[in-house]
């Protein structure tokens, strides 16, 4: 359309149209406005308090339904309200200015303006569109608050105001840590706690159910149920030690670089007060980064803990399917354990429950181990002084940590909070395994004990009869030699 002697750009690209609250009757967007950025004028949606470079970018990247999560929003908020106070504390914000971008800022912390977030995750791979995004919603808010109109720039300016001492390259990089530190410490590592004791609570339930080990999926020599649980209950606990470890990186923030890591068009102490204010905003501690080249060119501290989640994916991976197998049955299985029954397992076979939660935890598991590979990939293309793969970096990252916390704390709360055992069972196996003859070595030697084993299977004999019937030893002697509880903890006197 043409406004005066200028062409109004207004793309026919494929529509993302903002949410149906914000639209008129008929699925028609109400009258547009016009404003302008570099590049001339744009036409926007009347609704929408976004701004030029915005609507640009929406038009641009119609490419998914993936937008970027609110965790990170939190995020972009709580840096553009640090920087506002930090910039009127350094003199170089006028208060009411100040102000206004300050409670504009922390509107977008709560959540008030995500539907004016509208931008594709794969977009720039700097982020810019984004922070643009925020940039242009936070100063269309702070004109209104101080009695302007939406789209004048008067008198707060997206860049100049809002973005002040400020780059996409150091502004995408510091909300990228500051969100996934943000989820890991609320979220994840809670969640990781809670899975964890409701395992060990259930190592201590089982402590006293004796079952049959199995190697290679093979019989084993006899143990405890609560043993298993404990190890589990273990890989969880390091699990939440090594994602503690990866968060130090996290910690490190890139704000105060500006462009390439020089912090040109800031002031000296911007970059450790925006730390500082960072912290007491989201009680999350955090420190300017000791290098900002190394801050801004790399994602490595993402990539880190990356890794470190697919650590535990890996992990809990391991225990749904250990609780899968050893519920399997319930009559043709191993059905050492019950497993809640939550919901019908068939369309046509009556009367069947599946082990819905193992399989959940295991797709989610798979997702992250997946997540890992995309953020690797996004890792090693930092080149130069930026990275240009961060949005998909963060969206992975955050959506990993998400999916392994309601995941560790659904499948707590409803399967291992609600697993018995087949206390009968368990006994046959652990009594009933030829592996009972390792505990014969010391006395008969291997080569007579593999004797044993060997008979015991091929005629469907326990051991305690084999032996018997060769005459090997005396009962009181098989007796002290076969105790479960000794056995299954040789080192307990």
């Amino acid at each position: 359309m043409e406004s005066g002697s200028e062409t109004v750009w207004n793309s026919e690209a494929p529509s993302l149209t903002p949410p149906s609250s914000y639209q008129k009757a008929g699925n028609r967007m109400s009258q547009n406005r016009i404003e302008k950025d570099s590049m001339g004028p744009v036409e926007i949606p009347a609704e929408m308090i976004y701004g030029a470079q915005t609507e640009r970018a929406r038009r641009n990247f119609p490419i998914s339904r993936l937008r970027f999560d609110r965790r990170f929003l939190y995020a972009l908020g709580a840096i553009k309200r640090a920087a506002a106070e930090v910039n009127e504390e350094l003199g170089l914000l006028d208060s009411e200015r100040a102000g206004a971008i300050t409670q504009a800022a922390q509107e977008v912390m709560d959540g008030e303006h995500d539907a004016h977030f509208v931008l594709d995750i794969f977009q720039t791979g700097s982020g810019t569109s984004t922070n643009m995004n925020a940039n242009e919603v936070i100063a269309n808010r702070a004109n209104v608050i101080l009695g302007g109109e939406v789209g004048s720039k008067e008198p707060v300016h997206p860049n100049d105001h809002v973005n002040k001492g400020q780059s996409s390259n150091d502004v995408i990089p510091t909300a990228v840590h500051v969100s996934a530190l943000f989820a890991v410490e609320g979220e994840l590592l809670p969640a990781l706690a809670h899975l964890g004791a409701a395992l060990e609570e259930k190592s201590g339930e089982f402590d006293a159910v004796y079952k049959a080990g199995r190697t290679h999926l093979q019989d084993a020599t006899p143990m405890r149920l609560g043993q298993e649980f404990g190890g589990y209950a273990s890989q969880v606990s390091h699990g939440i030690r090594r994602v503690g470890l990866a968060r130090g990186s996290l910690r490190e923030l890139a704000i105060g670089g500006t462009a390439v890591g020089t912090g040109i068009n800031t002031h000296p102490e911007f970059g450790s007060r925006m730390a500082a204010r960072l912290t007491e905003i989201t009680g999350v501690e955090f420190r300017e980064a000791e290098n900002h080249f190394e801050a801004q060119g790399a994602r490595d501290a993402v990539v880190e803990m990356s890794g470190m989640l697919k650590v535990v994916a890996c992990s809990l991976m391991k225990i749904a399917n250990d609780i899968r197998w050893l519920g399997c049955g319930p009559r043709c299985g191993l059905g050492e354990l019950n497993l809640p029954e939550l919901q019908p397992g068939s369309s046509i076979m009556p009367g069947k429950v599946n082990p819905v939660m193992s399989e959940m935890l295991t797709m989610v598991a798979a997702q992250v181990i997946g997540n890992d590979a995309a953020i690797t990939i996004g890792g090693e293309r930092g080149n130069l002084e930026l990275n240009v793969m961060i949005p998909v970096m963060i969206h992975n990252l955050l959506e990993s940590i998400e999916i392994l916390s309601t995941g560790s704390r659904t499948f707590a709360d409803r399967c291992v909070s609600g697993l018995t055992a087949n206390i009968d069972r368990c006994m046959r196996y652990a009594e009933t395994t030829g592996s009972l003859s390792t505990a014969l070595v010391p006395a008969i030697g291997y080569d007579k004990a593999a004797e044993v084993a060997k008979k015991s299977l091929k005629e469907d004999k326990t051991l305690r009869q084999v032996v018997q019937e060769m005459g090997l030893m005396s009962d009181q002697e098989l007796e002290k030699i076969i105790d479960f509880a000794k056995m299954t903890a040789p080192n307990v006197g």
